[in-house]
């Protein structure tokens, strides 16, 4: 196991800290935990790129560990109390980022099962869209003035993202080379 995937790993297991710290209503410790796993998402891409310690392991646990991280994340701020009314993410914000990140779970089930193949490459527009949904949590954290700006942004990010891989995922079950 190198640095970068011990760093993902990292991030899952900082999950349950992230959630405690807010059932407890620590928002600021809440922000500093998930301001770490962040940085750890940013520094293990690096690592492994720079380090050459790319893995297939790595690519898999990677996006793994920011979907866990995110849903997570969106799911607690729906109900915490110490974020103003105002600035708590509304249902449907919710709603978008699940339905994105299923889709494109049940879409790679579908690809593996007919196709038999992995291809966990993220788009750049799907990689904008997780650091704008990390940016959106962070922003919520703050009690920032202006979060729904943010998550607005986000949300025109995860959807247009979503169509991306939807499109992707069509693409490569409709191409008739790459069967099992």
């Amino acid at each position: 196991m190198n640095l970068a995937n011990n760093l993902s790993i990292s991030r899952i297991l900082m999950i349950p800290l992230f959630v405690a710290a807010l059932l407890y209503n620590k928002v600021h410790l809440a922000l500093a935990i998930f301001t770490v796993a962040v940085l750890t998402d940013a520094a293990d891409g690096f690592i492994a790129r720079k380090f050459d310690q790319k893995t297939r392991f790595g690519a898999m646990i990677d996006p793994i560990a920011d979907k866990l991280l995110i849903v997570t994340a969106f799911i607690c701020l729906m109900f915490v109390r110490e974020i103003p009314p105002h600035l708590r993410l509304p249902p449907y914000v919710f709603i978008v980022v699940i339905s994105r990140d299923a889709i494109i779970l049940l879409g790679s089930v579908m690809i593996i099962l007919v196709k038999g193949i992995i291809d966990v490459k993220p788009s750049v527009l799907g990689k904008a869209t997780t650091f704008f949904q990390m940016i959106t949590v962070i922003a919520i954290l703050l009690s920032f003035e202006y979060s729904r700006i943010v998550w607005t942004v986000m949300l025109i990010f995860t959807l247009a993202s979503g169509a991306g891989y939807i499109v992707r995922g069509t693409q490569l079950l409709n191409d008739n080379s790459r069967k099992r």
